[in-house]
């Protein structure tokens, strides 16, 4: 407690110097005198003192040897330590503060001035102490506060991944014939994403990007679906022209949908993901993609990467127009796609992970 009274060892072979000093200092403090160094240890072994007058000159034990060990000893170094001599040469001084002296007072000494010295290093020891507690809660907060962004953001994580899967399933529901599309082309997505990353090609655009969540905007890419009528979407056959023009509004439709979601959200960054996927995987490299007829790098690089594995889940896999091509024939047709449908950097990175997402469709 603040209040209570600061505790003071005066330390000091000469009896004279000891009862001079109490009589000043008794009416403020708890004083304890010790006449020698050795039994100043012995005191310190049940009392801690809030600061220490210390003698220089003193048989057996001097001053410099007794501060020393104080401040060789972790329980003690930290005791502000006051000097007491009657030597006035710098060197003494300089020597007594060079061992971690906070002052150094010539005997004889005035009252006021021992008293208003004390009291002076005692507001700066209490000050420090209240800084240290301070820093130390400031700490503690920062720390707390940091723990609960962290299971603030891993709850808001957890349920943008509820979301996505959601609206994922949402989509999948409406076309029962490509069934499972959405968790295949995310998983062709990751690994050619992690051939990506091992490739040099594109890696000054791709080292802000954040993977988790790209990977996870991916499910979105088909979402325009949803505005499809059922007509067209669910149709057993394959589509007329008039139907595939109308089927090919899903990108845009996509981009609209995901834009009001975008409206109602403060993280845009796997908004801003979807959106680019869900527009632009429908584009071509020699501009005859839809709807905007993009071409080259125009392209987003996400709705590159996009294009190349929801065109290989559609060959591999089943529909009512046309039996699952072999994974060896679907890698044959994107190759031969290589420069007019696809990237080429992309597809000599599908062409290096294509072996890994043989094995992915082997799990399914």
């Amino acid at each position: 407690m603040e209040n209570e009274l600061k505790t003071v060892l005066l330390v000091d072979d000469d009896l004279t110097n000891l009862v001079n000093a109490k009589n000043v200092l008794g009416k403020h403090f708890e004083v304890f005198t010790i006449p020698s160094g050795e039994k100043l240890f012995k005191i310190l072994e049940r009392v801690t003192p809030d600061i220490i007058l210390l003698d220089v000159e003193m048989p057996e034990m001097n001053g410099y040897e007794v501060i020393k060990n104080l401040k060789s000893n972790p329980k003690t170094a930290d005791i502000p330590v006051i000097f007491l001599t009657a030597r006035i040469d710098i060197g003494s001084e300089l020597e007594g503060l060079t061992l971690g002296a906070v002052d150094y007072i010539t005997k004889p000494f005035a009252p006021s001035l021992l008293l208003k010295r004390v009291e002076n290093h005692l507001l700066t020891e209490s000050q420090k102490r209240l800084l240290q507690i301070q820093n130390e809660r400031i700490s503690n907060y920062n720390i707390n506060l940091h723990q609960m962004v962290e299971a603030k953001t891993q709850t808001v994580r957890e349920l943008q991944n509820a979301i996505f899967d959601i609206l994922a399933e949402v989509i999948e529901y409406r076309d029962d014939e490509t069934g499972g599309h959405i968790n295949r082309t995310q998983q062709y997505f990751r690994i050619l994403l992690d051939g990506l990353q091992n490739n040099r090609s594109y890696q000054d655009e791709i080292a802000e990007w954040d993977w988790p969540l790209l990977i996870l905007s991916s499910q979105l890419h088909d979402i325009g679906k949803i505005a499809i009528s059922d007509a067209i979407l669910l149709k057993p056959a394959k589509l007329t022209p008039e139907e595939f023009e109308i089927m090919q509004t899903h990108t845009v439709l996509g981009g609209e949908i995901i834009e009001r979601i975008e409206k109602n959200t403060t993280d845009h960054l796997f908004i801003q993901y979807a959106k680019l996927m869900a527009l632009t995987h429908h584009e071509k490299w020699d501009g005859s993609g839809y709807p905007h007829k993009l071409s080259g790098t125009d392209i987003p690089l996400q709705g590159r990467l996009m294009a190349v594995v929801d065109v290989y889940d559609a060959l591999v896999s089943k529909r009512p127009y046309k039996i699952p091509f072999t994974h060896e024939k679907a890698v044959q047709i994107i190759c031969e796609s290589n420069g007019t449908h696809f990237d080429p950097a992309i597809i000599d990175i599908f062409c290096s992970v294509a072996d890994k997402i043989e094995q992915a469709i082997k799990k399914e």
